[in-house]
């Protein structure tokens, strides 16, 4: 099946809200806060535009300190784990344009802008980190890391091929693919990430840090809702689509993406980290995805993983309940509604 890309403007487009369609609508592409198919977009936009934060106002001076101080493991994994994050947002700021260019509903059109907007506030906040904590030379070599580090640039490819794949080939597998692939990245690759940082503050060290993370991993969370719903609204309106073979290839991309994340664990955290191990992460990260397949109406992957076995992260995560110095406390103070509540 064909996928439409939208045009920038169509005088011939329907204006009924009725009419609206996630994909192969006939749009004219004027945005209209008042006429919204989606009801559930007003909520997240609202949600999404309190999130405000700037990266500079969190202060990292005890990082400074503590970086020179963590042991060999510690500064590691703390190394590869940026490294690698500051790869998804880099590449979810290039590629969100290319999604945007086939939605044909003009309320998610801005939901996607505010989110391509937010990543490069976290790619920001990754240079700032760096910046603050180490050399020039230091900080390129972290930057870079994955032309020296094959596990890492498989990671990077698994995620990057398949967004390709749509830019070479836009047809409505492939859209649907990549879909997928942004809500896996959304909801299970930076997550081991994640837990490392909020490890670190629970063991004392690397506040600054934690508290960048916090904040994107709650930007990271609104994300990974708006395109719970993509798929969603998508299963209603295209379901020949969804052919049963087309959903079991959506479930190996998630089983395929719970693996990368656990061997990615493995490698760069191991067993040698106070407070972290392997089985934690491989628990953790299972039990997240089973519920990520949940939550889009898919079949759970893994039978035994249904409780979250480390819930000391959803603490750490939570940008209102963790209060460190005055510089950290004034970004949450942006987020004038409650949080969306994480059910993912």
């Amino acid at each position: 099946m064909d996928i439409n890309k939208k045009p920038l403007f169509n005088e011939f487009g329907d204006t009924e809200t009725a009419k609206k369609r996630m994909i192969n609508g006939n749009t004219t592409n004027l945005n209209d806060f008042n006429n919204m198919k989606y009801g559930w977009v007003s909520d997240w936009y609202r949600q999404a535009m309190n999130n405000f934060w700037i990266p500079e106002e969190i202060n990292l001076a005890q990082d400074l300190k503590d970086y020179q101080k963590l042991s060999v493991e510690e500064r590691t994994a703390y190394d590869k784990i940026l490294s690698f994050l500051i790869f998804l947002d880099s590449i979810q700021t290039a590629n969100l344009g290319n999604i945007n260019n086939y939605i044909t509903a003009s309320e998610v059109n801005l939901c996607l802008t505010i989110q391509a907007f937010q990543e490069a506030v976290h790619s920001q906040s990754y240079s700032y980190m760096l910046d603050t904590i180490c050399s020039p030379e230091k900080r390129n070599e972290i930057l870079f890391q994955w032309k020296d580090d094959s596990r890492l640039l498989e990671r990077n490819k698994f995620i990057g091929d398949l967004y390709n794949n749509f830019v070479e080939e836009p047809n409505t597998r492939n859209f649907l693919k990549t879909v997928m692939a942004n809500y896996i990245l959304e909801g299970i690759y930076f997550y081991s990430g994640f837990m490392f940082f909020y490890n670190l503050e629970r063991n004392g060290k690397m506040p600054g840090s934690a508290q960048e993370i916090r904040y994107i991993n709650r930007d990271e969370n609104t994300h990974l809702w708006l395109f719970r719903n993509i798929l969603r609204e998508l299963k209603k309106e295209e379901p020949e689509i969804f052919t049963p073979e087309i959903i079991e290839e959506l479930r190996d991309m998630m089983k395929t993406g719970v693996e990368h994340e656990i061997a990615w664990g493995h490698y760069v955290i191991g067993d040698n980290i106070q407070g972290i191990n392997k089985k934690m992460i491989e628990d953790y990260i299972k039990y997240l995805g089973n519920l990520r397949l949940e939550t889009i109406g898919l079949e759970r992957l893994y039978e035994g993983h249904d409780k979250n076995p480390a819930t000391w992260v959803d603490f750490y995560a939570d940008a209102n309940s963790v209060k460190t110095d005055f510089f950290e406390a004034k970004s949450t103070a942006y987020a004038k509604a409650g949080a969306l509540i994480d059910d993912l």
